[in-house]
């Protein structure tokens, strides 16, 4: 057992080293720069010196340096040669053959009849002054330089295209090189079935109904005879759908792990490549891996980046490598046997765009909904992110669960996380609720930021207008039950109440109204106590005006347009599904309603002026009020929500 141990190891090493390391970098630039510096260093030789040359014979070289042509002279003794560096203002005189530019060092070379020979005739025209310039002797170049200099520009090609094609081909599954040839294989990382850290469906908490249902595709993989035997057929696919943060990649993986197979994990984008031909090879990779593999999980996350609806018009160059892609895994879904034990699960947030023949029955034969926990499966995620972090004794996790609502388990790992660096900040030794309820509001409404300076009136004007937001809540029966309200700075708002939405499946007109007239409370009681209105209301009117155009277009809740939904469909080629009298009138039955809830908000307002007013002179006093000051001032709320009751008996 321990030499399968090591072996595994010492395999995980291989993987873990990737072409174009550091390392390898590191060289590859020590290379560059001794081949730079040689060719720097070497000057007259190097192809660096910026000069060209012709042949010339003993005669001609004598005639030059008595007319005053020559710079200088460099005689090599071993091949018995010189090369005699020419005057700028007279290189036309030596070159006039030529027309091509000749740089700025040109010289010729000359084969010398002997040296002694060479040195006479120098010292003579030294002596006539013809010659003014230095002469150099040299023994002649090294082998191995002349070999360097012939060879190395080649080998240094050679190595920097070797160094591109392992950047660009990435690795194999053995750790080696895989080059340019090999850019078509699959990325899709493996995971076996005696991996110790897979994941179970124990590790998965809430999604209760969606754990039923992937439930059974573990049957098909751990027992398949059961199915087959009475005719029935394994589904080839499911596919996770869901907002994000559900965890829909973790229940994939839970599925692999509880079935005790192998386990294909791939990204939607990773089958693109700027290559054209690229995806589809990729699939065709894939899936000739896993039926190699089988019984194995394919699982394909975001399929959305390759399986999006093909276009109906004229094909776009930049949409065709996706297409292809597209057309290669419809091909492969559908083209290997029904019972070869592989079976693709794939996750998306956006299930409305991917295309038709991709969702048809035979390729994704099942759409398992993963929604957002509700407050008991809210409980478990907090259970099980809260394994890790010391909290105190007196934390309620039901009291946690109902003060997220609407929050993925992503969100939650997120408050639980933040929970702990608020504790430690404030140097506790444990995580308690005031923390939890300070990293939920940290989330929601951003940092706190109460070094932001306001003026007295801009601090009473923010404090009516969030009193205005609890009183109306606080007495419309379908109101959202009211938790705090601050007016301490957050993020952008200067201002917040927080509330305790009840968690409803359906939600009626009565309900939507109340809290329009209940978002519409700051602005009304600006213009009643306040003689003006600001612009901290723009939030708010951006909510009410979606909210009234939904219920309007999209819920069929107005008078004069009843039972119509005008959903903005682009299947047939249009914007609109409706006439622009039917626009306007959308847009009168929009102001219309939002004017009604907006004169009920002051009614309301109007009404219980010395209650508001109380209550807007406590927040300025503290700057942070909870539902028990406004009940001290206001009563009990009159209606009782079936959250509410669940906060009581807390």
């Amino acid at each position: 057992m321990s030499e399968n141990k090591n072996r595994k190891n010492s395999n995980k090493g291989k993987k873990d080293r990737k072409p174009g390391s550091p390392i390898s970098l590191t060289w590859i630039y020590i290379i560059i720069a001794v081949i730079l510096g040689f060719m720097l260093y070497n000057g007259d030789s190097s192809p660096l010196s910026g000069g060209s040359s012709r042949n010339a014979s003993y005669s001609e070289f004598k005639s030059y340096v008595e007319q005053g042509y020559a710079q200088r002279i460099v005689v090599n003794k071993k091949e018995g040669a010189l090369q005699m560096y020419v005057e700028p203002s007279h290189i036309r005189d030596v070159f006039k053959e030529q027309k091509v530019n000749q740089g700025t060092r040109p010289f010729v070379v000359v084969q010398i009849p002997s040296a002694d020979k060479l040195e006479d005739f120098i010292s003579e025209q030294q002596t006539l002054e013809n010659f003014k310039g230095e002469i150099e002797y040299r023994q002649g170049e090294d082998d191995f330089m002349h070999f360097f200099w012939s060879f190395g520009p080649l080998i240094f090609i050679i190595f920097f295209w070797i160094f591109l094609m392992r950047r660009m081909g990435g690795s194999s599954d053995s750790g080696g090189p895989m080059g340019i040839f090999s850019v078509g294989k699959s990325r899709a990382k493996l995971f076996e079935k005696d991996d110790e850290n897979k994941v179970t469906f124990a590790d998965v908490a809430g999604q209760e109904g969606a754990k039923l249902e992937v439930q059974e595709i573990v049957e098909f993989l751990k027992n398949p005879q059961r199915y087959t035997e009475l005719g029935g057929k394994i589904p080839k696919g499911a596919l996770l759908v869901g907002p994000p943060g559900t965890g829909k990649t973790l229940l994939a993986k839970a599925v692999a792990g509880e079935a005790d197979v192998p386990f294909f994990s791939m990204s939607g984008s990773d089958f693109v490549e700027m290559f054209v031909g690229v995806g589809a090879s990729r699939v065709r990779d894939l899936f000739r891996q896993a039926k190699e593999k089988a019984p194995c999980i394919i699982f394909i996350d975001e399929i959305d980046a390759v399986g999006r609806a093909r276009s109906r018009g004229v094909q776009v160059s930049a949409n065709d490598e996706r297409e292809s892609t597209l057309n290669q895994l419809l091909t492969e879904m559908d083209g290997f046997g029904t019972n070869s034990g592989v079976i693709i699960m794939a996750a998306t947030n956006r299930a409305d765009i991917l295309d038709k023949a991709l969702l048809r029955a035979g390729r994704f034969d099942r759409q398992i909904h993963v929604e957002l926990p509700d407050v008991n499966e809210r409980k478990e995620i907090f259970q099980v992110h809260l394994r890790p972090i010391k909290t105190d004794q007196s934390l309620d996790i039901d009291f946690l669960a109902r003060q997220t609502p609407g929050f993925s388990g992503a969100d939650i790992a997120n408050v639980c996380n933040e929970a702990a660096l608020i504790a430690a900040r404030n140097g506790k030794k444990a995580v308690d609720k005031d923390d939890f309820l300070a990293a939920v509001d940290r989330i929601i409404g951003g940092l706190e930021k109460k070094t932001k300076v306001m003026t007295a009136d801009e601090k009473r004007t923010i404090a009516l207008h969030e009193a205005g937001h609890a009183t109306i809540s606080w007495l419309l029966q379908y109101a959202n039950p009211l938790v705090k309200v601050t007016i301490v700075p957050r993020g952008r708002a200067l201002g917040a109440a927080w509330y305790l939405p009840e968690e409803r499946q359906i939600t009626t007109r009565e309900q939507m109204l109340d809290e329009m007239c209940a978002t519409l409370g700051g602005r009304a009681a600006e213009e009643l106590f306040c003689g003006h209105i600001s612009s901290g209301a723009m939030n708010d009117l951006e909510r009410v005006t979606k909210q009234a155009y939904s219920m309007i277009t999209y819920m069929g809740m107005s008078d004069k347009l009843p039972n119509l939904c005008y959903y903005d469909n682009q299947e047939y080629g249009f914007q609109r599904p409706y006439s622009e009298a039917t626009a306007q009138l959308i847009d009168e039955e929009t102001k219309a309603m939002i004017a009604e809830q907006y004169a009920r908000a002051k009614d309301i307002l109007n009404k219980n002026a010395e209650g508001h007013a109380a209550l807007a002179e406590l927040l300025i006093e503290r700057e942070v009020i909870f539902a028990e000051d406004v009940e001290r001032i206001f009563g009990p709320r009159p209606w009782t929500s079936r959250t509410e009751e669940l906060m009581d008996n807390s």
